[in-house]
């Protein structure tokens, strides 16, 4: 087996059972007999068990990013790109291996801990909220609606993750659709003001 090929079955074993069993729980003899990797290998491509939590947190922000923009990408209209970004969380919500945000998980279990499990939740949210942020700039919303969106998401992550139902999706995009209404509705309040 190359490199590559052994990089991505330990990846793809170790993000089965860190995502579904916690990172603390499982060990690197798990992961190798899950993917079939030997252990030596298992060591040379990750000399640490650090080293491999990392990976898979780097892999999955990529690959969690991309799912969220092509469902916001398959939007025209401005206004509904905002919204489909709590319209994807509904079906991540309901897809049946979902155990919440690796990174709200991973930072609960190593955060205080890991400086860079911490760096990497936080470069992911930050990462979430700047994507929020040119959504709602596009359009013609106020940047610092995004904060509001940030929050609104994560809680439904959460609240998702902890009673096992996609409904907080539902819920928080029947609040941000509140939001983006009320600051629509304040824009052209000031733009007609402005007429007069």
């Amino acid at each position: 087996m190359d490199g590559t090929t052994a990089r991505q079955q330990a990846l793809d074993a170790a993000e089965r059972l860190f995502y579904g069993r916690g990172i603390q729980t499982v060990g690197m003899d798990e992961i190798r007999t899950a993917s079939g990797v030997s252990l030596k290998r298992l060591y040379q491509l990750f000399p640490a068990k650090d080293q491999l939590v990392q990976a898979y947190l780097e892999r999955r922000d990529v690959a969690w990013r991309r799912r969220l923009a092509d469902r916001v990408d398959r939007e025209s209209d401005p206004v509904e790109r905002v919204l489909a970004v709590f319209d994807h969380l509904g079906a991540w919500f309901r897809e049946p291996d979902f155990r919440g945000c690796a990174w709200i998980n991973s930072y609960g279990e190593l955060g205080a801990t890991s400086a860079a499990v911490a760096a990497l939740a936080r470069a992911h949210k930050a990462a979430f909220r700047a994507y929020l942020v040119r959504l709602a700039d596009a359009a013609g919303l106020p940047g610092d609606l995004a904060d509001h969106l940030l929050l609104l998401a994560e809680g439904a992550m959460v609240t998702a993750a902890i009673f096992g139902t996609p409904e907080p999706a539902a819920q928080a995009r029947s609040a941000a659709a509140l939001l983006v209404a009320a600051h629509a509705g304040a824009a052209a309040g000031r733009t007609a003001g402005e007429r007069v």
